[in-house]
């Protein structure tokens, strides 16, 4: 496995003098690391490995910070790494995500607003693959976001990627005027605003800038391997099948996906099956993959959403009859 290591910390604090750190992790959990491009790799049986990637993510996150790192700090870590589970969520639903400790100088925390959103969180928890369905207002996508970087701050994950199919463009981007950015940034502005709601401006940019937040069309997904990494798809319901077969076979090792959307507003040309409903159908009952549904009760924004979505709802009851 590879750990990709940011070129933004201090090597001294995170690898310890003359890679003391890196040597106290290659005895505890007996497994052999080498110094890659920009990266470390990690040699060794499945479980040494996921711990070890642990272990070095949480370093990487302190460094990021110049806080002074200790062998005791390190053999703390590992510790931490026997723990049959590291998503454990009771501390995260009771106490709410921790998002960052650098915002206004203390802890921001989000917290699941009604027991559905309670079980979608506990789902992505204990999930690598996580499909989230049901109408605008719901939090899918913000509490997909919400834990994204709360795994994140706790060093489970090195990257928190963002993809949206960009339907209206055909995905064609190279014909839209403009630099790279300025081409996609009103695609992911929607989930960009979910991050700059929750973290500050310059730490946002500065994660991005930095490479741990990718925000990105799903176009630019093909031909990957996401590992390390907490992935979110939104807008499923506008993938055709191909894209959605493209994006889930890009899991990597120590990842997890949650794929959000609505069923009920699906963009794609007359005749193009979803390849949200389609993903629904095949893996609703495979073991390892979870399925979560919100429907109009639970919108938590403003109360008048809740009203346009029924009376939505019982037009198309109409029409259909």
């Amino acid at each position: 496995m590879k750990i990709p290591v940011p070129q933004s910390i201090n090597p001294v604090l995170a690898f310890g003098v003359h890679d003391s750190h890196l040597r106290l992790v290659e005895r505890m959990l007996k497994v052999k690391l080498t110094p890659g491009e920009h990266n470390l790799i990690i040699e060794g049986d499945d479980e040494s490995v996921a711990k070890t990637s642990y272990v070095l993510n949480r370093l990487f996150q302190l460094a990021q910070g110049n806080i002074p790192i200790t062998h005791e700090d390190v053999r703390i870590l590992i510790e931490k790494s026997e723990t049959p589970s590291h998503y454990a969520g009771d501390n995260a639903l009771k106490e709410g995500m921790v998002i960052s400790g650098r915002r206004r100088g203390k802890e921001f925390r989000v917290k699941p607003r009604n027991l559905n959103q309670q079980e979608y969180v506990k789902k992505m928890l204990s999930h690598d693959l996580v499909f989230s369905v049901g109408p605008a207002g719901t939090g899918k996508t913000y509490l997909a976001v919400a834990v994204g970087l709360h795994l994140l701050t706790k060093g489970m994950f090195s990257r928190l990627i963002l993809t949206r199919p960009v339907i209206e463009a055909g995905e064609n981007l190279g014909f839209l005027p403009g630099t790279l950015e300025e081409k996609i940034d009103p695609y992911v502005r929607p989930l960009y605003d979910a991050i700059h709601d929750m973290l500050p401006g310059d730490e946002t940019r500065y994660l991005i800038e930095d490479g741990v937040i990718e925000l990105a069309p799903l176009a630019y997904m093909r031909g990957r391997t996401l590992a390390n990494s907490f992935v979110i798809l939104d807008e499923a319901q506008n993938t055709t099948s191909l894209q959605m077969k493209m994006f889930l076979t890009r899991l990597g090792e120590n990842s997890k996906m949650v794929i959000t959307g609505d069923v009920s507003q699906i963009d794609l040309p007359v005749g193009r099956q979803s390849g949200l409903r389609e993903a629904e159908s095949y893996f609703k009952d495979v073991e390892g993959i979870a399925f979560h549904y919100f429907n109009r009760n639970d919108v938590v924004r403003h109360g008048l959403v809740k009203k346009i979505i029924e009376i939505y709802e019982n037009h198309d009851k109409k029409e259909n009859i």
